[in-house]
């Protein structure tokens, strides 16, 4: 599915979006600096119920925000790749241990680490039409 959104519609997007992946888990964010990956992800979690600051964990490697689903405490992990250059790093990073936890899980910069990506990987393609508004194509394995 492609979708065009504009910063002011971000919510409206993330509701759409949820409704889109269902139940899906591993999300790995495809697009260049500055495309809005962070600023998408933070509108996914925001529509979760995270309360947590959300920010882009480009040196931190890896975030965990917390939500709460139907009375039960869920965690989602916020990954970034962009810094790590090796499968050793990325595996003391602990990416691995994220991707399999069962939670949901963002991947920025997914293209670091192809081999924990499979094909419930449900990949989120973001390309700037605007200073404002990007078209978002998300692939899943029952639509590509």
């Amino acid at each position: 599915m492609i979708f065009e959104v504009s910063i002011n519609e971000l919510n409206d997007f993330a509701i759409r979006f949820w409704k889109t992946v269902k139940d899906e888990k591993l999300f790995a964010f495809h697009g260049t600096m500055g495309a809005g990956k962070t600023t998408i992800i933070t509108a996914l979690c925001k529509q979760k119920g995270v309360k947590d600051v959300i920010s882009s964990p480009t040196f931190s490697i890896i975030n965990e925000y917390r939500y709460l689903e139907n009375g039960t405490e869920k965690k989602i992990y916020h990954l970034d790749l962009y810094r790590l250059n090796s499968m050793e790093e990325i595996i003391q990073a602990g990416v691995e241990d994220c991707i399999y936890s069962g939670e949901i899980c963002f991947v920025e910069w997914p293209e670091k680490a192809p081999e924990f990506l499979n094909e419930n990987t449900v990949s989120v393609y973001i390309d700037m039409l605007d200073a404002t508004t990007r078209q978002v194509k998300i692939e899943t394995g029952s639509t590509s």
